[in-house]
C-alpha cells in the first residue's frame, strides 16, 4: 500500500545524521528519494559497529527507502546530472555548507533556474544571515549554543550535554515539516520556494517553548527555565528490586501514594492542596515519594499506580527496547532490527519498501529515469563521474 508521499519525489544532498534522518521519514511516508552520494561513503556509514564495511547498525535504518547514486559534483558531467535530477524533483534538501553549494553549482539561485517550481530546504548549523553562516556544526556544539547545555547547568550546577544527538534528529524532524508545508504551499499556488533549517534556531524554538516561562514578558517578571522541570530530584526513582518513574500530579495522586506506603502524617499536608503550592514545594514532595518507592517493587508501583490513575512508567534499557524492534532480511547484511516510524496511518501507512543500498546501487536506473542513455551512463562511468561499489567493496 503506498504512503502519503508516493507522489513526491526528494533529492536528498545531505549527510550524518541530521538530513538523511529527515529523508529517511519522508521516504518511510512514501515519497522517492534519491540520494547523491560520494564514492568514500556518508559518515553514518562508519557511525559505530556494523555488520558490513559499508553498512553500520546506524545506517541500516536511517539509509532504508532510498535509491542511491554516486556523482563527482565537482565534475561538470557530474553538476549536470544532478541538475537534471533536480529538474524531475519536488523537493531538494541539503545540507552542504553555503560556500560549498555555490563553488559547486548547487545553490538555490543555480537550481530555481532548472527548476522554478522545486521545495530547496538548505540546513545548516547557523542562520545563512549570521557571521558562523559558513562555519561547520556538529550535534554537542548546537546543544551548548541552543540551549540544551544550559538547563542541565540549571539543574545540576554543570553545564552538560544530552547523551542523543537530540540536535540533528529535531533539526530533522524540522526539516521535515518545512518541507512538507512548503510542498503544501506549491500544490496551491504552482510556486516553489526556499527555506531554511539553522540547527540552532530549531533547537533553541525547541528548548525555550517551555522554558521561555517567567521570561517571556518584556520586562521578564523572573528568570528563564521552568522550575518544575529543572528540579534535582525530578528523576526515576530506584524501588525495592529496580527503577521506577512515578510523577505524581494532583493532591488525590500524593494522597494515595502516601496512604499506600503508610505515611499518614502526609496525607492532605498542605504542601500539597493546590498546584501552586505542589509546584513551590515540589522538591520536597520528590524526596518523600523517593523514600516511599523504596518500599516495594517495581511491578507492586506500577500495579498500584495504575489502579489508583497515578501516572508511573517503568525504567526500561535500550537492550529491552530493542528486543521489541521487528526484524527484516536485508539483501546483503542478513537480519537486522527495523525501527517503526512514529506516526500511523490507517489509509496510507508508512513502511520499508526499500532497505539501505550500497553505494551508488541505483546509479543506472535513475540516470535511465531522467533520460540518459546507456551509452552516455557508461561514458559517466569512464570518466570516474558515476561511480558504483559493489557489495564486496570496501568504502574507499
Amino acid at each position: 500500500m503506498p504512503g502519503p508521499l508516493a507522489d513526491v519525489r526528494v533529492l536528498d544532498l545531505t549527510s550524518v545524521v541530521m538530513g538523511p534522518f529527515a529523508t529517511q521519514i519522508l521516504g518511510d511516508l512514501g515519497a522517492d528519494v534519491i540520494t547523491v552520494e560520494d564514492v568514500k561513503g556518508d559518515t553514518n556509514r562508519t557511525m559505530g559497529l556494523g555488520p558490513h564495511p559499508q553498512f553500520s547498525g546506524v545506517s541500516l535504518n536511517l539509509l532504508r527507502n532510498k535509491r542511491n547514486i554516486s556523482l563527482d559534483l565537482r565534475h561538470p558531467e557530474g553538476l549536470e546530472a544532478c541538475l537534471r535530477l533536480a529538474e524531475q524533483s519536488d523537493i531538494l534538501i541539503t545540507n552542504l555548507r553555503p560556500g560549498s553549494l555555490t563553488r559547486l553549482g548547487l545553490d538555490y539561485e543555480s537550481v530555481r533556474a532548472r527548476s522554478p517550481r522545486i521545495i530547496y530546504c538548505q540546513a545548516a548549523g547557523w542562520p545563512s544571515d549570521s557571521p558562523e553562516a559558513d562555519k561547520p556544526a556538529y550535534d554537542d556544539v548546537v546543544q551548548a549554543a541552543s540551549g540544551v547545555a544550559a538547563v542541565f547547568q540549571l539543574r545540576d550546577g554543570d553545564p552538560s550535554i544530552a547523551p542523543t544527538i537530540m540536535a540533528d534528529k529535531l533539526s530533522g524532524m524540522t526539516i521535515v515539516y518545512g518541507v512538507l508545508a512548503a510542498l503544501h504551499h506549491r500544490d496551491t499556488t504552482g510556486e516553489g520556494q526556499r527555506l531554511e533549517v539553522p540547527m540552532v534556531e530549531a533547537v533553541r524554538a525547541f528548548m525555550l517553548a517551555e522554558h521561555l516561562s517567567a521570561a517571556a514578558t518584556v520586562p521578564p517578571i523572573g528568570p528563564a527555565g521552568l522550575p518544575r522541570v529543572l528540579l534535582p530530584g525530578r528523576h526515576p526513582q530506584r524501588s525495592a528490586d529496580g527503577w521506577i518513574h512515578v510523577l505524581p500530579y494532583t493532591a488525590k495522586n500524593y494522597n494515595d501514594l502516601f496512604a499506600a506506603g503508610g505515611r499518614h502524617d502526609l496525607v492532605d499536608d498542605t504542601r500539597m492542596a493546590t498546584r501552586w503550592s505542589r509546584l513551590e514545594f515540589a522538591a520536597e514532595l520528590y524526596r518523600e515519594v523517593a523514600e516511599l518507592i523504596l518500599t516495594r517493587t517495581t511491578a507492586e508501583w506500577l500495579a498500584y499506580c495504575e489502579l489508583h490513575d497515578i501516572p508511573a512508567g517503568p525504567v526500561r534499557t535500550l537492550d529491552e527496547l530493542v528486543e521489541e524492534l521487528p526484524v527484516a532480511d536485508h539483501p546483503i547484511v542478513g537480519e537486522y532490527r527495523v525501527l517503526p516510524g512514529g506516526v500511523r496511518f490507517d489509509a496510507t501507512p508508512a513502511s520499508v519498501r526499500r532497505h539501505a543500498p550500497l553505494v551508488g546501487q541505483h546509479g543506472d536506473e535513475v540516470l535511465a529515469e531522467i533520460g540518459y542513455t546507456a551509452a552516455e551512463v557508461a561514458a559517466l562511468r569512464a570518466e570516474g563521474v558515476l561511480h558504483t561499489l559493489a557489495a564486496t567493496d570496501p568504502l574507499p
